[in-house]
């Protein structure tokens, strides 16, 4: 996106590695988002907690498949005589689910790495070339109240300036994008780890920190849909600033 300050004039253009990064992370997260809603379609409800199946109360359940609010159990048969065991049942009906899963748990694996990997070459090349410091940390003399404030009501006013070819940012963008490179993604990925029982059999201090699998998978979920609402707001503003310049300079850097 091009910065909402029309005041600098400095002509600095993306580099090689900050344009093929960009779009390998964009290709690997719309993939993401594809699967990822695909698997919630299998079982589209949220917990928190160690465990959770649909014969236990959700925290959240979503209407987006014929999974949803499915009551065609069997006799429920609890393991131990107790009040709180664990309970098993059988399901009649079994065919008219959707259980497409495996296709889509693969493709979300693959497409985690090819984010992963990537994300780690930006971030190494981004700190030790200065790229951060240079154009995407915020610097103390914008993070004033009346600066922040002037960003604000011209993104509100539709106050977009045309495309400058680099990475000019505003403020606001530059919160944004330090939120999404040092904090979103990085949790979505560690939960999104967390989940792997093969990965917490040998780092299981993750279930500790997020409190089990299913408060894990929850808390993928939110960061996922706030990663999700930056790319619909980022593609609005490269919309609004000039699409077709954007993507030429993201992708020939000129």
């Amino acid at each position: 996106m091009s910065s909402v300050n029309p005041q600098r004039s400095e002509k600095v253009t993306h580099k090689v590695w900050v344009r093929a990064s960009h779009w390998i992370i964009s290709l690997s997260f719309l993939f993401l988002v594809f699967t990822g809603i695909e698997i919630l379609m299998v079982h589209p409800r949220l917990y928190w907690g160690e465990v959770g199946n649909e014969l236990t109360p959700a925290l959240l359940e979503f209407p987006i498949s014929r999974n949803h609010q499915r009551s065609d159990w069997e006799e429920k048969i609890p393991f131990f005589d107790t009040p709180d065991s664990p309970v098993s049942a059988g399901r009649n009906g079994e065919e008219l689910m959707f259980n497409e899963n495996g296709w889509g748990r693969s493709l979300h694996f693959l497409a985690a790495w090819f984010l992963v990997l990537t994300g780690l070459v930006y971030l190494f090349i981004g700190v030790f070339s200065g790229h951060f410091q240079k154009h995407i940390w915020p610097r103390i003399r914008e993070l004033t109240p009346s600066q922040i404030f002037r960003d604000v009501k011209s993104h509100f006013q539709l106050k977009i300036a045309p495309p400058s070819g680099g990475p000019q940012y505003g403020i606001l963008q530059k919160i944004a994008y330090m939120s999404i490179i040092f904090f979103a993604f990085p949790l979505a990925i560690i939960t999104g780890f967390t989940m792997s029982p093969a990965i917490t059999a040998a780092y299981p201090f993750l279930l500790e920190i997020f409190g089990g699998y299913q408060s894990a998978r929850t808390i993928h979920f939110f960061t996922s849909l706030s990663l999700e609402i930056f790319l619909i707001m980022h593609i609005a503003m490269i919309i609004l600033s000039g699409f077709k310049q954007q993507v030429r300079y993201m992708t020939l850097g000129k």
